[in-house]
């Protein structure tokens, strides 16, 4: 389903603290029973406003979760960069087109349900194609679920990164400008300007 309400802003632009937003998504779910899933606006929004700005500390809440529905109600929640409404040809509210695939390096490894816009596969180029279609292969590889746990490893100025067990291998994920990686026995899977994925067994 779909509830696309406004996110909270201030003076200074999108405000930290998304949890109303948040909240009314999940009484909107609530209100069908759970009987469904909804785009994960809040993530979405989010997600694109710190990429932008290389302010990933924005991709933890206060309780140390992700600051969507994805980090409460996971199984309900789809996660997407963009859909026909917000990209496109309506572009109402486009990803960042030069941060798309941190984007998807965040939602292809995070809980939820990950949504791939067709615009990206098939109209954004060869490169972004193969390299969706790589971290697609990372979550399968790994075993993520819409249920798997997050460890959020850092969530700061220039540097998101975060642990996930999956139900075959422990994936290991970093977006940002910043130098990171995982310091253990995981092999790099696939990576890019600003982003990489390794895996664990």
């Amino acid at each position: 389903g779909e509830f696309w309400d406004a996110l909270n802003y201030g003076h200074e632009g999108l405000e930290y603290n998304q949890d109303g937003h948040r909240q009314r998504t999940v009484n909107w779910i609530d209100a069908a029973k759970g009987n469904c899933a909804a785009f994960d606006f809040t993530t979405k929004g989010i997600l694109q406003e710190a990429c932008a700005r290389n302010e990933l500390w924005r991709l933890i809440d206060s309780q140390g979760k992700p600051p969507g529905v994805l980090g409460h109600w996971p199984s309900h929640a789809v996660t997407f960069t963009d859909n026909h409404d917000t990209g496109s040809t309506q572009a109402h509210w486009p990803f960042v087109s030069n941060r798309i695939l941190w984007g998807y390096a965040y939602i292809l490894t995070h809980p939820g349900t990950p949504f791939v816009f067709w615009d990206h596969v098939f109209e954004w180029g060869e490169d972004v194609s193969n390299e969706v279609q790589a971290l697609v292969q990372a979550r399968r590889a790994a075993g993520i679920s819409s249920r798997s746990k997050i460890h959020i490893v850092k969530a700061e100025g220039g540097l998101y990164c975060a642990t996930v067990s999956g139900k075959k291998k422990t994936l290991h994920m970093k977006i940002g400008e910043r130098q990171w990686s995982p310091g253990t026995e995981a092999e790099l899977f696939t990576s890019g300007p600003g982003y990489a994925v390794w895996l664990e067994e």
